[in-house]
C-alpha cells in the first residue's frame, strides 16, 4: 500500500486552448515537460489525447492554489512526462492528482490478484 500522500497540481491557461469544459473528473491527462518554453524553464504542458495541448501546470504564486504543488516543485520528479487524473474542475482551474503513485499501486494490486487466482 502506498504511504505517500497524494500530490496535486493545478492546470491553468485553458481559456487559451479549448476551455475548462472539456475536463471531467476521473479523466486521464499527460503532463509533459516543455524545456524549450521561452517564458518558463520549468514549464509543464498538459495534453489530452487526441486533442493535444490544453493548458499548463501552474507555476506562479498567483496561480498555484493552496494545497497544490507548482510546476517547479514537481518538474524534477519525473523524466519527460507523467500522468495525472483530473479530480476537480472549476471555471478557472483544473486540479489534477499526479498518477504515478496510483499507477504503481494499481499494478501491484493487479499482480497480487493474478497470483491469487492461480
Amino acid at each position: 500500500m502506498n504511504t505517500q500522500s497524494a500530490r496535486y497540481v493545478a492546470v491553468v491557461g485553458c481559456e487559451n486552448y479549448f476551455g475548462y469544459r472539456i475536463f471531467k473528473p476521473g479523466m486521464l491527462v499527460k503532463l509533459e515537460k516543455e524545456p524549450d518554453n521561452d517564458y518558463d524553464m520549468e514549464a509543464i504542458r498538459v495534453v489530452v489525447s487526441p486533442i493535444g495541448k490544453v493548458g499548463y501546470v501552474a507555476n506562479s504564486v498567483r496561480t498555484v492554489p493552496l494545497g497544490c504543488h507548482s510546476a517547479g516543485s514537481v518538474y524534477d520528479t519525473f523524466d519527460e512526462y507523467t500522468l495525472g487524473i483530473v479530480r476537480f474542475v472549476t471555471d478557472t482551474v483544473v486540479i489534477v492528482e499526479l498518477a504515478e503513485e496510483i499507477a504503481l499501486e494499481f499494478e501491484f494490486e493487479m499482480e497480487v490478484l493474478s497470483e491469487d487466482s492461480l
